[in-house]
C-alpha cells in the first residue's frame, strides 16, 4: 500500500504543478504568445526556456514523492535518481511542445502522456527498491 501511496502522490504532484504552478509559463511556453508579445527576432526562441523551466519545476515534484519515501525509509540517494529526472524533463518538454506549438496533440493525449511518465518513473523506482 506504502507504494501505492507514493505513485498517487506522484499524481497530486503533477496536478500541483501542471495546472497550479505553471502561472505564466502557460503562455510564455506558446510560440504564439512570443509571436504577438515579443514579435522581435531576439526573442524568437524565447518559449524553449519556458518550456524547459516548467519542465524542470514538474519533474522536480512529481520526484519529490519517491526522494522522500526514499530518504526516509534510510536508503541512500545516488547518482542513479538523476536519470528518472532528467530523462522526465526532456520528455515533458517536448510533450508540452507537441500541445502548445506543433498542435500535434490535444489536452487528454498531453495529460495521457504526463500519466504515462509518472507510472514509467514509478514502476521502475518500486522494481529497484524492492
Amino acid at each position: 500500500m506504502k507504494y501505492i501511496l507514493v505513485l498517487l502522490s506522484m499524481v497530486f504532484c503533477h496536478i500541483v504543478d501542471d495546472y497550479y504552478l505553471q502561472g505564466l509559463l502557460t503562455s510564455l511556453k506558446q510560440k504564439d504568445w512570443w509571436q504577438k508579445n515579443a514579435p522581435q527576432k531576439l526573442y524568437k526562441k524565447d518559449y524553449i526556456m519556458a518550456l524547459f523551466m516548467h519542465s524542470f519545476s514538474w519533474s522536480f515534484m512529481t520526484m519529490i514523492p519517491i526522494v522522500a519515501f526514499t530518504v526516509l525509509s534510510g536508503i541512500e540517494l545516488n547518482i542513479d535518481y538523476l536519470i528518472p529526472y532528467l530523462v522526465n524533463t526532456i520528455i515533458h518538454a517536448l510533450v508540452d511542445d507537441a500541445k502548445a506549438n506543433k498542435k500535434w496533440i490535444n489536452l487528454i493525449e498531453d495529460q495521457y502522456a504526463h500519466l504515462l511518465q509518472i507510472f514509467i518513473t514509478w514502476a521502475i523506482w518500486a522494481i529497484c527498491i524492492l
